[in-house]
């Protein structure tokens, strides 16, 4: 048997078919159109899942179950995307709307942050846990709790936006309309906003920088330009990096002393730093964990394995 994780964004929808091994066999997607009515994106939804499995020489029927990852609040007991900003769905009954045009009843939807975390519990970073947590470090800072072996999502399932803990108060304005959340300075667009204001900076003093042909070579300022910079020897690149690590191990700090995960790990673009990432945060955030030394057992830091598929292999096997 197997299953069909649904990543739902607002640009695109993938569809996958996932063994029982965790490995997708075929995924195909389509864009989202999500200025259309829902019923639209329903039918296309549908449609995708029968092509991925025709593509895969799999029958409908040998599908056991589907999982939803959708941006917004999911209730996953009602099988209902209750609110998201970039989709028409309000209340939407997403479930029962799929195993309409499907004929599937085993149909569960989440969170897509939390599927991912999900997705790294049951088959990436953190498998063989029963506690968890995950951090994307991308447009913003996204994350997800696995508790006991279940995803927690708050009585509303609105909770774990993880990026929204204010580190630094009245600091750096955030999308969210707070100010100094931890996503405005941990996201790979709160390192490019340090990179191009470092640039900036050097160009005004006269101080030159590596970062400068850095960006030239990428054809923009990206998330990879100061620590590129840094693994150079460039003194401005290595200041950047340090704020940055210095925000990211106080944030990380914070989510091992709330939640005391087995594995914490770090997916996003920025976890392509891999090692080195790890490297540089853990003595900052070893230094703040609560209890140091007299606690004997210890959160694992790792980069998250599943990339990009989280997503899809977290909604694949919701509802185990």
């Amino acid at each position: 048997m197997y299953r069909i994780g649904i990543d739902l964004g607002g640009t695109n929808i993938a569809a996958a078919i996932v063994n029982n091994e965790f490995k997708i066999v075929k995924k195909l997607s389509v864009p989202t159109g999500a200025e259309r009515d829902a019923s639209l994106i329903m039918d296309d939804m549908a449609a995708l899942c029968r092509k991925v499995c025709s593509e895969a020489g799999i029958d409908l029927s040998e599908i056991e179950a589907i999982g939803i990852a959708s941006p917004g609040v999911a209730d996953h007991d009602k099988g209902v995307v209750v609110y998201s900003c970039n989709l028409p769905f309000r209340r939407f009954p997403i479930c029962a709307e799929l195993s309409k045009r499907l004929g599937i009843d085993n149909i569960h939807v989440e969170n897509d942050a939390n599927a991912a975390a999900w997705g790294e519990a049951v088959a990436g970073a953190a498998r063989g846990t029963q506690n968890s947590v995950m951090i994307t470090l991308g447009t913003g800072v996204g994350g997800g709790v696995i508790i006991d072996g279940k995803v927690f999502s708050g009585f509303n399932y609105a909770g774990t936006e993880l990026g929204h803990i204010v580190i630094e108060v009245g600091g750096r304005p955030c999308g969210c309309g707070r100010r100094g959340c931890w996503e405005a300075y941990s996201s790979a667009t709160g390192l490019i906003n340090m990179t191009k204001e470092k640039i900036a900076e050097c160009e005004k003093s006269g101080r030159e920088t590596a970062m400068v042909t850095i960006a030239e070579k990428y054809g923009k300022v990206n998330g990879r330009v100061a620590f590129d910079g840094y693994r150079a020897g460039d003194a401005a690149a290595r200041e950047v990096v340090d704020t940055y690590i210095k925000y990211l191990s106080s944030g990380l700090a914070s989510m091992i002393n709330i939640f005391q995960p087995e594995v914490l790990s770090i997916g996003g673009g920025i976890s392509g730093e891999g090692q080195f990432l790890i490297d540089l945060v853990y003595p900052l955030v070893d230094k703040e964990r609560y209890g140091g030394d007299f606690v004997d057992k210890k959160t694992e830091i790792r980069i998250a394995e599943l990339g990009n598929d989280a997503g899809i292999v977290g909604a694949a096997f919701l509802g185990i």
